[in-house]
């Protein structure tokens, strides 16, 4: 609850119209007898008419004020860009759908929680996943001195618990046998539960949300050409356009292929294992894209800790850490590694794949001194191959000499 010292101004929930939060805020409002003000930040999920109903929601369960802000743009500028410069997969498959919105939504929530005179913000999360710590860490750092509060938590009511208290309260709801619990944005969209938690189950056929079927996709699939700038997917098929809009552009038709689907099992934060899936058809494609460009023009070097980095950056954000400074250097490393990170790449999204059909790029290290792999090179004569191939082994030849002189040497006196 509140202490002494923040009993003044309102409290101001994250609310998503769910029953959770819907319950959080009668609960609040009862309990506290404070003001209500709720937020929604929609990070690329909601449609307009989503929106509306979550407001109209708001209203009904007495809150006195209702927000409704736009994180889409601040999730693409801020995190699809980095992630893609990343080529972030956590476990290799997962690209982190959700994780970046939570930072977006907490920073906006901070924000709001500033501009209303709040002295307190309420989430709905419960005591099990990954969501409770992402946020509770970002306000703790975005709002010193401010309360935060999460009663879902703390009491851990059951669905069945909550609809009977807001029924209770007058504020009809419906309460839906969900055999899932969904979550869309730009990025994609994660689906839990049912089935998904037994690994040796397979993957049942009805959590699949927004994809085609792989097998009943188009067996020509679609041909999608990428234009990338300094590492930002820039245009499609030769339109420019904005990245939210890209995104959402490739998630319709790379979705329609069956492209993004997949499972990721991993550790959460509280240290047990989790398991998913996810549908992110753009990410698919622009992790590809971006990668196969890559390869032609980054150094070895380059590439290397690049992967090193990428890793490590994708595990700030997945794990609610993105306000260490470190998050910021590993940015600066990122958006440098991208100078040279510009051209088009045109790939094929058939069945469930993505595959590479060209990459035209003017930035390219292949050939720039006439050699060309396995065939000959300009740019040295096959004497100086010669030299290096046996300066370069130089090091194995004096182990393996070093370890054979040892092999030779009869063994010591009284040694068994």
């Amino acid at each position: 609850m509140l202490s002494r010292s923040m009993q003044e101004g309102p409290v101001l929930v994250a609310f998503s119209g769910g029953l959770d939060t819907s319950w959080c805020v009668v609960h609040l409002r009862e309990t506290l007898r404070r003001e209500i003000v709720t937020a929604v930040v929609d990070t690329g999920g909601f449609d307009a008419a989503e929106l509306a109903r979550i407001a109209a929601r708001s209203k009904e369960l007495g809150a006195a004020r209702h927000l409704t802000i736009d994180g889409t743009r601040a999730v693409f500028d801020r995190f699809v860009t980095n992630l893609v410069a990343a080529n972030c997969l956590r476990g290799g498959v997962y690209p982190l759908c959700v994780s970046a919105e939570r930072i977006v939504q907490s920073e906006e929530i901070a924000r709001a929680a500033r501009e209303t005179g709040a002295s307190a913000v309420a989430h709905g999360s419960t005591g099990a996943g990954n969501d409770q710590i992402r946020f509770d860490v970002a306000f703790s750092v975005l709002l010193p001195g401010v309360t935060v509060l999460a009663p879902v938590r703390e009491l851990a009511l059951s669905r069945e618990q909550e609809f009977d208290f807001l029924a209770k309260h007058g504020f009809a709801t419906k309460l839906e046998a969900k055999t899932y619990s969904v979550n869309r944005g730009l990025w994609g969209t994660t689906i839990g539960g049912g089935g998904l938690h037994d690994p040796k189950r397979p993957v049942p056929a009805d959590c699949w949300q927004d994809t085609k079927d792989p097998d009943a996709a188009p067996a020509g699939g679609e041909t999608i050409s990428v234009r990338f700038e300094s590492g930002v997917p820039v245009a499609l098929d030769g339109r420019e356009t904005d990245g939210p809009s890209l995104v959402r552009a490739l998630n319709t038709r790379a979705a329609a292929q069956g492209v993004g689907r997949g499972i990721h099992t991993g550790d959460t934060i509280l240290g047990i294992k989790g398991r998913l899936a996810f549908e992110a058809p753009a990410a698919a494609v622009l992790l590809f894209a971006h990668r196969e460009l890559e390869k032609l023009v980054l150094t070895k070097h380059q590439m290397t800790w690049k992967d090193r980095l990428g890793a490590f950056y994708g595990d700030l954000v997945h794990e609610g850490l993105y306000f260490d400074p470190v998050t910021k250097d590993v940015e600066a490393f990122l958006t440098s590694s991208q100078r040279a990170v510009n051209g088009e790449v045109k790939i094929r999204a058939v069945r469930g794949r993505v595959e590479v059909i060209s990459v035209d790029t003017d930035s390219s290290l292949m050939g720039r001194l006439g050699a060309v792999y396995g065939e000959g090179s300009k740019a040295w004569t096959g004497e100086e191959a010669r030299a290096f191939s046996k300066i370069y082994g130089l090091p194995q030849l004096l182990a393996a000499r070093r370890d054979a002189s040892i092999d030779r040497q009869p063994p010591k006196a009284g040694a068994k």
